[in-house]
């Protein structure tokens, strides 16, 4: 088993098909609803997620814990600030 399939989350944003800016959209309006220190993970395929969504959690100062996939789709997990 993965690494990525062991992290407890609480939440999850389903962006699968969805290009840029959408996942990070999803996402931002997503960690807007948690409590700090709450786990959210996102399913994408758009390639550019792999670079956004690092550049997105340094910049919100939430925390990208763990990214990974699950065949051709990109999982990313964030911590909220």
């Amino acid at each position: 088993m993965s690494e990525i399939a062991k992290v407890v989350f609480n939440a999850e944003v389903d962006a699968i098909g969805m290009n840029c800016p959408l996942p990070i959209l999803r996402t931002k309006k997503a960690l807007a609803t948690m409590q700090s220190g709450e786990i959210l993970k996102v399913k994408a395929t758009d390639a550019g997620a792999v670079n956004d969504f690092p550049a997105f959690a340094k910049q919100t100062g939430n925390e990208l814990i763990a990214a990974g996939s699950e065949g051709d789709v990109l999982v990313f997990f964030l911590k909220r600030r």
